[in-house]
């Protein structure tokens, strides 16, 4: 290798920055109006489009919950890239037929068969994970989940306009399109020199994969915790729109605002993500974790109490801050913490704990601010933030400081 040349592994970062870039544009990109789209399928009461819409969003994350840890098991055996190469082109062929249903049901098929070819991102931050030196591990997966959010706040806005200027199913096509090209990127320029196949029957189980750990305690309290993050930060997603236009008393620009808050935590997390893995490598991710738990706690426990919709916008930014010190630092420490070997397995694990937060995380928050009012949300995902901490603590925190 010439002195000019970069380790096989930066160039690897390089482009699955790149990929996993591209990939949140594309799974955030018919965000903006997949209700809308689903308007144009049928004649439906408001009720039952708010039902669908429901059914239409979750179907994704529930096969993928259930579906992530075979093909963890089958990156393990086969490879990572590989395992990306096949969610890449099984979710541009799905996305791509999206642009051509003719009923709701369709959709819903479709959506579900999206979840089932899920792993482009996880498989990817097992590559970075398994490959890159483990005194830089903090700071590419860092990277990695910088450059997922800078997508997946791109997307939304590259979707409306797009729908905009063309159409709802066209806009399906062009998504279709990227996730092509991000099978070709990959295929073309990612290099997996370092994989050495998992054989072992007893690897089959789930059993035999805790034996292979050398503290599986710390491995599920790390799942659990990565579980509650999601639940916590999403449980939010149901009223922030509602809590703008309450705190706006009805002024125009609502959903401009609204928009604009919903994208600050993300902006948040993808300029700093980096920097607290940095961090993390230098005086212990453990470390950086638990100063996430106490910030979130504070910024929740604030915005429960803003009058104005600038204190709100603040906060929310804010709380990007701790979410980067947050998922980051829980994919390094899984990591540090297991063999290489049943690496694509552990991952697969955490995106299907990941996915469970997903689908809890809206059900718990409609249900608190029903009861308690928005504010309600807010002091509730800061005790979320408390029992994360604490648990953490336990099964975690104390096993491992690096």
């Amino acid at each position: 290798m010439s002195a000019q040349e970069k380790p096989i592994w930066q160039r690897n970062l390089y482009v699955l920055w790149v990929s996993v870039f591209l990939a949140g544009i594309a799974f955030s990109e018919f965000n903006p109006f997949l209700p809308l789209f689903i308007s144009t399928l049928g004649h439906f009461s408001h009720r039952l489009l708010t039902f669908y819409s429901g059914i239409v969003y979750s179907a994704t994350f529930i096969v993928s919950a259930a579906t992530a840890p075979f093909w963890g098991k089958l990156a393990d055996k086969k490879g990572r890239k590989p395992m990306i190469l096949r969610s890449a082109a099984g979710m541009a062929v799905v996305i791509f037929l999206m642009g051509l249903v003719t009923s709701v049901w369709q959709l819903i098929a479709l959506r579900a068969f999206q979840g089932l070819f899920a792993g482009l991102v996880s498989n990817s931050i097992a590559l970075v994970a398994t490959e890159t030196p483990k005194a830089h591990s903090g700071k590419a997966l860092g990277s990695l989940t910088a450059s997922l959010t800078g997508g997946t706040l791109l997307g939304p806005l590259l979707g409306g306009t797009l729908a905009s200027l063309f159409s709802y199913r066209m806009t399906f096509f062009i998504t279709g399109v990227i996730l092509a090209s991000i099978f070709f990127i990959i295929a073309f320029f990612v290099h997996e020199n370092d994989f050495h196949p998992v054989t072992e029957k007893k690897l089959n189980s789930v059993r035999g994969v805790l034996n292979e750990l050398r503290a599986p305690r710390i491995i599920i309290g790390l799942l659990i915790t990565t579980m509650i993050i999601q639940a916590t930060n999403y449980s939010i997603n149901p009223i922030v729109s509602l809590y703008v236009k309450d705190l706006m008393n009805g002024a125009h620009g609502v959903t401009f605002v609204s928009g604009l808050v919903s994208a600050l935590p993300g902006l948040a997390t993808m300029l700093v993500a980096s920097r607290f893995g940095d961090l993390g490598d230098h005086i212990g991710t453990a470390k950086i974790l638990m100063l996430g738990f106490v910030m979130a706690t504070v910024f929740f426990t604030a915005t429960a109490f803003v009058h104005h919709v600038w204190q709100l916008a603040v906060l929310r930014f804010l709380v990007g801050v701790s979410d980067a010190t947050m998922l980051p630092q829980v994919q390094t420490l899984l990591t540090k913490n297991t063999p290489a070997k049943i690496t694509g397995r552990i991952f697969s694990w955490n995106q299907s704990f990941q996915y469970l937060g997903n689908i809890c995380g809206p059900l718990l928050g409609s249900v608190v601010s029903g009861t308690f009012g928005y504010s309600g949300v807010f002091l509730f995902s800061a005790l979320l933030v408390v029992l994360n901490m604490v648990l953490f603590r336990q099964n975690v925190y104390r096993h491992q400081t690096k």
